[in-house]
């Protein structure tokens, strides 16, 4: 079963992305992003490792929150940096 080894899904939070749609960190820069993902411990949207700034990643190496989810829309697979696994999925953010 995917995630069955993953000691750190207790990290697992209700969280509110803290944005609604776009990578903060990206707008910021003025780069693009291809996919985005929200950490599930506090919430940060973060572009994923395809997008050149790799923002989840970078959020994870510092402060390491080990989950995220898929941000995109219908998408709810759960994964974590750490163990390196896929976990059972959570409910969409966004439909």
């Amino acid at each position: 079963m995917a995630g069955s080894r993953c000691e750190h899904r207790s990290q697992i939070a209700d969280v509110v992305p803290d944005s609604p749609d776009a990578c903060p960190d990206c707008l910021a820069l003025g780069d693009r992003w291809v996919h985005l993902r929200v950490c599930l411990v506090c919430g940060h949207v973060g572009c994923c490792d395809n997008s050149p700034n790799q923002h989840a990643r970078r959020h994870f190496h510092e402060t390491q929150h080990a989950i995220i989810q898929s941000y995109e829309p219908g998408e709810a697979w759960r994964y974590c940096y750490v163990d390196n696994l896929l976990l059972p999925p959570g409910r969409p953010f966004r439909p």
